[in-house]
């Protein structure tokens, strides 16, 4: 099935909030990073401003600039009516209230749908997503997948996350993932298998803590290595 823009629910998280959730350094900052599953993140139209060498990948990035105002519009109101509803599954400190988190999402949507159409122009909005990609092997030193592996573990197989996880290995030298909940906050049913067959084919697994929690208990990430055999 292809794309679908009124089958997704757009929804961006900040600068600040991808450095914390993916514990990156000033040196990270500074490697060639590919975002994957990026959507209306502001993550590549502020590291891009800083002097940053980032491409994001996600079907998103096929539709124009007004359809996705469009839809972001549309869906925002349930995004904020189901967040009141699921309160409890999160984690208040850093954000406060509802309302708080809405102003910040839209912030950071605003800041990627002003950056949009220079950013695809540029390359630096790719149309694609996994398990495929379109790029050469080693093209980037650190690919980062924020809110789509593990977190839709109900829907997307374990065939579909090995095979994704090999992919970003093939494309970067790290791999980072967060977080390693799925939707209602339990624990991947994926994790611990892929976790297995990752390690068992030669590359480098670990599960390490983040300054960054929001879904209650999603404070880690997987870090994944390119080993000699996943090379």
């Amino acid at each position: 099935m292809g794309f679908r823009l009124e089958s997704i629910v757009p929804w961006g998280r900040s600068f600040d909030e991808h450095v914390a959730m993916f514990a990156l350094s000033e040196a990270d900052l500074g490697r060639r990073i590919l975002g994957c599953g990026d959507g209306p993140a502001a993550f590549n139209a502020v590291l891009t401003e800083r002097g940053g060498r980032i491409v994001s990948v996600d079907p998103l990035y096929g539709v124009p600039v007004d359809a996705i105002r469009r839809r972001i519009a549309e869906t925002y109101p349930e995004v904020m009516a189901q967040a009141r509803r699921n309160r409890d599954e999160f984690v208040w400190d850093r954000i406060g209230t509802v309302e708080a988190l809405g102003r910040l999402r839209m912030a950071a949507m605003e800041t990627f749908l002003a950056d949009y159409p220079a950013g695809l122009r540029q390359g630096r909005y790719l149309p694609a997503a996994l398990p495929t990609l379109p790029f050469t092997d080693g093209a980037f030193e650190l690919a980062v997948c924020s809110h789509l592996l593990f977190l839709y573990s109900e829907v997307l197989s374990e065939a579909f996350h090995l095979a994704s996880l090999r992919e970003l290995c093939r494309v970067a030298g790290e791999v980072r993932v967060f977080p390693l909940l799925e939707l209602g906050t339990r624990p991947s049913r994926h994790l611990e298998a892929v976790s297995t067959r990752l390690i068992d084919e030669g590359y480098g697994v670990s599960v390490e803590p983040v300054a960054y929690e929001f879904q209650r208990g999603g404070n880690r990430m997987l870090r994944v290595l390119k080993g000699n055999r996943g090379a």
